[in-house]
């Protein structure tokens, strides 16, 4: 995606979507949207299997079988 046709993505989608952006902001918002394609464009090109991924990123903690914050108010749930 050249100059151009992410600028003009940028307008048109911030018009079809109510939002005011102004042409300095437009721009700079396009600048942005070239820098990701970059990026996701180098991540296409490397050749990852599923098998590459990591399975396990993110892990929340276990959900408390007690609310801490309804044992400090006394309250009975």
């Amino acid at each position: 995606m050249n100059d151009a046709l992410s600028l003009q993505y940028v307008k048109t989608t911030a018009e079809l979507l109510k939002l005011p952006l102004e042409d300095a902001q437009a721009a700079r918002v396009a600048v942005h949207l070239q820098r990701t394609a970059a990026m996701a464009s180098l991540l296409d090109s490397a050749g990852l299997t599923a098998h590459d991924e990591l399975v396990e990123i993110y892990c929340p903690a276990p959900f408390p079988a007690v609310d801490p914050a309804v044992l400090s108010t006394g309250l009975n749930v």
